[in-house]
């Protein structure tokens, strides 16, 4: 199959998760779009979803969907969103899509994080991909010195601007073997809004969309 049609298989499977009349968190990305427009296709009737993205606002709106505000809502019974990267622990790198801190923000609204991924994303430690973090812009270059002495790699995203009115740092250049205490560290640094490392909100569980269909990891 290809990598789209995993997506899409793995869209349609976290329709398990997803109750009748509840309110659902709902991420941003390309697999995130195959699960909001299966969600859409399934007749499930939820009482409205918790966006992380205005992307994904707008797809869920022009399908019918009621997108509420987080302030409006006090939990969630499931947050479900996509990956760059997860490992063995259910920790991931996110942030691709540059909506990282609204996604780390309903995710900790969430009781379960349900993460859809194709089989690519799920690697030993973290670190290949790019790992992305949000900042103020005044304390980019600073930032980018820090991860410099770190023996990494930090550049600015070209021409992006996230829903936050913040910029993105990509980070290339690390292995990150303790996820807890990479994240911990680098989200006290001043100038950083949200680190691109889910440890604290890693997922509960990953569908992962194989050649031989999907394949359920429990964290």
């Amino acid at each position: 199959m290809t990598q789209d049609e995993l997506k899409t298989l793995v869209g349609q499977a976290a329709l398990e998760y997803v109750s009748p009349g509840s309110i659902v968190g709902v991420g941003t990305g390309s697999t995130v779009d195959k699960f909001i427009d299966a969600l859409a296709a399934s007749g499930i009737a939820i009482a409205g979803a918790v966006s992380s993205s205005q992307r994904s606002t707008e797809r869920m709106q022009a399908l019918g969907m009621q997108v509420l505000e987080a302030s409006e809502v006090e939990s969630l019974p499931v947050y479900i969103d996509g990956a760059d990267e997860i490992d063995n622990g259910g920790h991931m790198i996110k942030g691709g899509g540059a909506a990282l801190t609204r996604e780390k923000i309903v995710a900790a609204a969430s009781r379960n994080f349900v993460c859809i991924a194709d089989a690519s994303k799920l690697v030993p430690v973290l670190g290949k991909f790019p790992l992305p973090v949000e900042v103020i812009p005044m304390a980019a270059a600073q930032i980018a010195r820090r991860f410099s002495a770190m023996g990494a790699t930090a550049m600015l995203r070209a021409g992006c601007v996230t829903d936050n009115g913040c910029q993105i740092l990509d980070v290339r250049g690390l292995k990150i073997s303790d996820p807890q205490a990479f994240e911990a560290d680098v989200n006290q640094w001043p100038g950083v809004v949200t680190v691109g490392v889910f440890a604290r909100n890693r997922a509960s569980v990953c569908l992962l969309g194989t050649s031989t269909g999907v394949k359920k990891l429990t964290f």
